[in-house]
């Protein structure tokens, strides 16, 4: 059975930073994509990062250089450092596993149940 469980999220001000992590277990982590979406409340789910096999990654335009996913495949663990937070970034974050360097939510097949992450002004 495939778990991935999200963990770091909370509350920080503006220009802070966070970093989130997504344990996985119950599949071949090596071998698969991983991303990182969010969801704010009223709005569909956006692509935020994601991480191929070899380690090739691709961040939204709206994180870039402020975000940063990286993985630990002897941990099975992939992160997303969070920096210089707007209060736009508050969301529920979910990290998920696929078999394609994607940006659509219908690439991925395995999801985590969130963690929300909030940043006040």
């Amino acid at each position: 059975q495939v778990q991935l469980v999200e963990s770091g999220g909370g509350l920080v001000q503006a220009g802070g930073s966070l970093s989130l992590s997504c344990a996985a277990s119950g599949l071949t982590f090596r071998s698969y994509t991983m991303g990182w979406f969010r969801q704010a409340p009223g709005k569909e789910r956006e692509f935020v990062a994601a991480i191929t096999r070899s380690g090739g990654k691709t961040h939204a335009d709206s994180v870039k250089g402020r975000f940063t996913i990286s993985r630990d495949n002897a941990k099975n663990t992939v992160y997303l450092q969070m920096n210089s937070l707007k209060p736009e970034d508050t969301a529920v974050y979910y990290c998920a596993a696929g078999d394609r360097a994607g940006t659509l939510r219908n690439e991925y097949y395995y999801w985590g149940q969130g963690t929300q992450v909030t940043v006040s002004s």
